[in-house]
């Protein structure tokens, strides 16, 4: 696995904040890593150094002879009118039928090869920006953000993409679920420092928390034994018979440090107004039809959501989410039809890009005064503020020195010093950090109120939604299951597509050759199937046996040797249970 690109001894440095101190790390062409740190840590920037658009204040970026770098871009590079297979050609100078043929790994037909470009959605658009990436042939990608914004089809696709892609990958997301669908290896960046991880970012997350357990536990013993040594030094320096002990003890007492925590920073802390719990619906629609003065987005809606419930709003983008809930709002008034709140029901609105609306001229205390209630003291004002890290000198901060995410937790914040009792939130994770989309989770779970939501953190919907419902088809409807279903459908649907042949067609076979096939076929995946269940058993157990032995492992050398071992078991694990998944539905398992 040679190495690529490496970054040796960087510095970066924007104003008083350190983003790289002495940081270092070292990219291959087959490892797939997801990039995790805080908001503000420097993993945009850090990107753009990589890829050479921005200098480092010291060190070096060390680029391999053979290197093909290759880049998710954000910006639209598509000329007016164009369409999706002429930007493919002229982007990669490759032919029509290869152009095709890697379109179709992303579910991109002629259909939506021949139309322009610019008309297809975000999602479309994202699809054959991918395909335009791999036609390069790139050894390693790197991707800021790729699932923000999109939905649940294109993040499954993308997800293919990456799972099957054979070289090096470096993925920033907030999206816990992605990075542990796509990623094997972990690189946190954090104070300026890079640290990498050989598993997958729920591993990173349990070994960053027992280390953190053992480092404060040491840190207990040392301090301990601080105090012991101090009170001997003081009860026996003055006597002459035990003074060279207390200078021995006081010898010792100088060798004695406390370790740094790993991990330990500040962190959000979420905790919503309480409420009382309530009963029946909190809202009603009757034949209603929701859009705008020139078109229906959907109609003949028919839902009632219980008070309690935490409902997440599913469906492909541009199929109408944010116009339903827009509607439910009353911030855009109803095409026909009804819709009614129960008494009494007090809303809260977190809107999809709200931060970038928000006066640039405001300090962080002086929005939050805005938004409080009749009543809040400047010290509760000041107390939420600094639950969501901005504290001190930082609550004086203008809003347009703010990054995005650091704007989104403020309009969170500002959620906090309102009476509500109804939530309606539209993509809340978005520009959040991993722990801060955690720390919004365990809120929301907590709250005794309603919550109406959209997401495309599918562990963040995994987490909150108690209820689900589908727009899409010019239809919102109450979907009959669970989100996990949901996406198990989706997922099923896709795989589906995916499989079958572009253009359909095939050879006749003579019926009776071909029932003796499929029947020998599907005894052949029934052994298959039985193999793979025994090898997943045993692998659990090894994690198991591994996992009890990390927590009493603290050799840095053993650490290290037992993290590979669980990461190589893990991706093992991964791949069987997708061969699991094949073969289930081929013998009608499932």
């Amino acid at each position: 696995m040679p190495v690529v690109l490496s970054l040796q001894a960087a510095h970066k440095r924007y104003g008083h904040q350190m983003l790289l101190d002495d940081a270092s790390c070292a990219l291959t062409d087959d490892q797939k890593v997801g990039l995790i740190g805080r908001n503000g840590a420097g993993k945009s920037t850090l990107c753009r150094i990589l890829l050479g658009e921005e200098d480092l204040d010291a060190g070096e970026v060390v680029r391999s002879k053979k290197l093909r770098l290759g880049y998710l871009r954000q910006h639209d590079p598509f000329l007016p009118g164009e369409t999706g297979i002429e930007f493919l050609q002229r982007d990669s100078e490759q032919p029509d039928w290869r152009c095709g043929q890697v379109a179709w790994q992303f579910a991109l037909g002629d259909d939506m090869l021949n139309r322009p470009v610019k008309e297809l959605s975000g999602g479309w658009q994202t699809r054959v920006k991918l395909a335009a990436l791999l036609l390069h042939d790139p050894n390693l990608l790197v991707l800021d953000e790729p699932t923000n914004f999109l939905d649940l089809r294109t993040q499954i696709l993308l997800e293919h993409f990456l799972r099957d892609f054979k070289a090096g990958v470096l993925v920033v997301s907030h999206d816990r679920s992605f990075l542990k669908r796509t990623c094997t290896h972990t690189l946190e960046l954090s104070r300026g420092s890079l640290t990498m991880f050989p598993g997958d970012v729920d591993a990173y997350m349990a070994n960053l928390d027992d280390r953190r357990e053992h480092d404060k536990r040491l840190n207990a013993a040392t301090l301990a034994k601080r105090k012991q040594l101090e009170q001997f030094i003081a009860s026996n320096r003055a006597n002459a018979n035990t003074a060279s002990q207390a200078r021995s003890k006081a010898k010792q007492l100088e060798r004695l440090e406390l370790v740094e925590v790993a991990g330990d920073e500040a962190k959000v802390h979420f905790s919503f107004p309480a409420v009382e719990p309530r009963k029946g619906p909190a809202v009603r629609t009757e034949g209603l039809a929701i859009g705008y003065e020139d078109r229906v987005v959907a109609d003949d809606i028919h839902i009632e959501i219980e008070h309690g419930s935490r409902v997440g709003v599913v469906g492909d983008n541009g199929q109408g989410k944010t116009t339903f809930l827009r509607t439910i709002c009353e911030s855009l008034p109803p095409k026909d039809g009804t819709l009614k709140w129960g008494f009494g029901c007090q809303l809260g609105v977190y809107a999809q890009h709200v931060y970038t609306t928000l006066n640039a001229e405001e300090s962080v205390l002086d929005y939050l005064d805005h938004q409080a209630a009749k009543g809040t003291t400047h010290q509760q004002l000041k107390d939420v503020a600094g639950s969501f890290l901005f504290s001190g000198d930082l609550a004086e901060k203008k809003i347009k020195v703010l990054s995005g995410g650091e704007r989104a937790r403020l309009v969170l914040a500002g959620l906090l010093l309102e009476q509500h009792n109804v939530l309606v939130l539209d993509e809340p994770g978005n520009h959040l950090d991993v722990e801060t989309v955690e720390a919004l989770a365990r809120a929301l779970k907590k709250y005794q109120g309603t919550v109406i939501f959209t997401s495309h953190d599918r562990h963040f919907m995994h987490e909150v939604a108690t209820a689900v419902i589908e727009v899409g088809g010019g239809r919102v409807t109450s979907y009959p299951s669970s989100y996990d279903d949901y996406v198990y459908r989706i997922t099923k649907e896709i795989d589906a597509g995916l499989r079958a042949t572009p253009g359909g067609g095939g050879s006749k076979t003579d019926g009776a050759d071909a029932a003796k096939r499929d029947g020998k076929a599907d005894r052949e995946a029934q052994k298959r199937l039985k193999a793979v269940e025994r090898k997943i058993a045993k692998l659990d157990d090894e994690k198991k046996l591994l996992t009890a032995e990390m927590a009493t492992t603290y050799d840095p050398a053993e650490l290290t040797e037992r993290q590979t071992k669980l990461a190589e078991i893990a991706a093992e694990v991964e791949t069987l249970e997708a061969e699991w998944v094949e073969l289930s539905e081929a013998t009608g398992a499932w």
